[in-house]
């Protein structure tokens, strides 16, 4: 353990290698529809936020499975180019995870994604020392027994866990249990809660599991939390949209960032609104990742969308 860094972030779970391909619209079943040129970029939920934390100045590490193919080297080479510390496991005849990406006149993007099993990240791959020497863990919830694991030794060295779900996994609930900061896709709350009302089922989910913080990306509509207190709503900017892909995985970084900084709740849910937004105005998971000043810029200066669905009558309110 004595040779492994201290970082302010250590991520464990998904890369992805995303071909981005721009559409006049979105074909039609049966219909024949021209592109232009596509693009090969790097992305996956938990490298992304990793990626973008690195490039506003803090320290992190990666722990994720590639494949031997030309798309690994595609990633060892943008980790070792951003400065993060990768942990990259190779499986040895294997294509790493793949995403064909369909984005739209207005920026919506359709993904379709590849992944072998062969990928999967045991907890047999992961070594203790990588965890607990950080400031911060983030997870996803694809291999859900590596990332509990990695959140229970995260959870014992006092280290704040923060997770992007977006599928009830098997096991997830387990993983639930030791994840501080909660910040789920808009249906999932509702969907493990069996609650359709999305206020009750953060409220709900907070209570069963214990989090620090329960909350849902609402894409254009912004982000609703529950601190087991109070009700906080942060509305979406306005941007021009390129391209929505890591949209959510940036958001997540912003709020880490802000996290490890320090930050009020409201700071920290806005600026990751900020982020998220700018990082739309370009192509590609990490396409629009711009510096500190740039997103608190558009937070001064920015406009946002209405938020009549969620917003309470004050940024914050107590139920």
């Amino acid at each position: 353990m004595a040779n492994t860094s201290k970082v302010d972030l250590v991520g464990v779970g998904l890369n992805a290698t995303d071909t981005v391909i721009p559409l006049p619209h979105f074909p039609a079943a049966g219909s024949k529809v021209e592109f232009g040129a596509a693009k090969i970029l790097p992305g996956g939920q938990v490298a992304s936020t990793v990626v973008a934390c690195q490039h506003w100045g803090l320290s992190t590490r990666y722990v994720g499975k590639i494949g031997d193919d030309s798309a690994a080297d595609l990633h060892r080479t943008e980790f070792t180019r951003t400065g993060v510390e990768a942990h990259l496991l190779t499986v040895p005849g294997c294509a790493s995870q793949q995403s064909f990406i369909l984005v739209d006149r207005e920026g919506e993007r359709t993904v379709l994604h590849r992944h072998d099993d062969a990928l999967s990240l045991h907890p047999g791959d992961l070594k203790r020392e990588w965890i607990v020497n950080a400031r911060a863990l983030h997870v996803d919830g694809w291999d859900t027994a590596a990332a509990t694991l990695a959140a229970t030794w995260a959870r014992e060295a006092g280290i704040p866990v923060i997770a992007d779900l977006d599928e009830i996994y098997p096991g997830v609930e387990d993983l639930i249990e030791k994840i501080d900061y909660l910040i789920v896709s808009r249906d999932f709350p509702s969907r493990l809660m069996h609650e359709p009302d999305l206020e009750t089922a953060l409220r709900r989910m907070q209570g069963r599991f214990g989090s620090k913080l329960t909350a849902a990306t609402l894409g254009h509509e912004g982000v609703l939390a529950w601190d087991g207190k109070n009700l906080h709503y942060s509305s979406a900017y306005r941007v021009s949209v390129a391209d929505t892909t890591g949209a959510g995985d940036i958001f997540h970084a912003g709020f880490i960032f802000g996290l490890l900084k320090g930050w009020p709740l409201d700071r920290q849910l806005d600026f990751a609104c900020a982020a998220a937004a700018l990082n739309c105005t370009a192509v590609g998971a990490r396409g629009g990742i711009k510096d500190v000043d740039e997103i608190e810029r558009l937070t001064v200066t920015g406009t946002h969308y209405p938020s009549d669905s969620y917003a309470p009558a004050s940024d914050s309110v107590s139920l």
